[in-house]
């Protein structure tokens, strides 16, 4: 059985995370402060400090709560139903779509770099996305949709394209434009490495 105390502990926990994404994405992390969160999860800045040493703490625990969102979004499209193919476009249409997520766009393009110094933050986006990208490339492989290239390389290039097309579609002041030029583009790209014949060997 949960004890009360560590159902009330994670609640607490939770109100405090989701207080801190809506104004995080509203004010940014210069212009939130801890007063405010707390106040807006309805606890005591000292419950506050229970779970979190401080302001950067709590914001890589946003941070952490918005990419697991997109991230959940994104594995359940390219491990779902369809063909490698299929679920390679529509990971990429929603992944995209994410892009245009004022939390997403606010804490996990604008914000992250900064309060979390980009190293970090690109160790969290590469542990978060680049998995997700190197296994639909893979499959795409497998199953003969694409040409053998080398899968590490070729991955990486494409999580380096698509961070930068996150970072540009957050800075336009037409996300919804840019995202959708950006979006075919990179189909373009894939559809130059796809097989258009069976791969027959020469005897």
């Amino acid at each position: 059985m949960r004890s009360r105390r560590l159902d009330y502990s994670e609640s607490t926990r939770s109100a405090l995370v989701d207080s801190a994404v809506e104004l995080f994405t509203k004010r940014g992390y210069a212009g939130t402060s801890l007063d405010e969160i707390a106040k807006r999860a309805r606890v005591t800045k000292g419950a506050l400090y229970h779970h979190f040493s401080g302001k950067q703490a709590l914001f890589e625990a946003a941070f952490e709560q918005v990419e697991s969102i997109v991230f959940d979004r994104l594995e359940k499209i390219v491990t779902g139903e369809g063909t490698p193919w299929e679920r390679a476009l529509a990971g990429l249409n929603a992944f995209f779509r994410a892009c245009l997520d004022a939390s997403y766009q606010r804490i996990a393009i604008h914000e992250a770099p900064v309060v979390m110094g980009w190293e970090r933050w690109r160790e969290a986006e590469e542990r978060c996305s680049f998995g997700l990208v190197r296994s639909g490339l893979q499959a795409l492989i497998d199953a003969g949709e694409v040409e053998p290239v080398p899968v590490e390389i070729t991955a990486r290039l494409l999580f380096g394209a698509l961070s930068s097309a996150a970072t540009e579609i957050a800075g336009s002041p037409d996300p919804k434009k840019v995202g959708a030029e950006i979006e075919d583009v990179i189909v373009r790209m894939l559809v130059r490495l796809r097989r258009t014949e069976p791969d027959v060997s020469i005897g």
